[in-house]
């Protein structure tokens, strides 16, 4: 990112918040319990960049 560029930095932290979370979710043990907790662990966390990116492209419509 280049300096001063704020706007884009929020949708890139979601986005390498949701690259981490798969990278910790492969090291974890493969399990009958932990199964579905993992599906959830990562539909929210790739629902946060989501969520963010989808009213700011909709505000940037507004304004154009």
């Amino acid at each position: 990112m280049e300096n001063g560029e704020k706007p884009r930095d929020l949708e890139d932290r979601t986005f390498l918040f949701a690259e981490s979370v798969r990278g910790f979710v492969k090291r974890l043990p493969r399990t009958i319990g932990n199964t579905e907790d993992v599906r959830q662990l990562i539909r929210a966390s790739g629902s946060v960049a989501a969520n963010w990116s989808k009213p700011t492209k909709l505000s940037a419509k507004k304004i154009s």
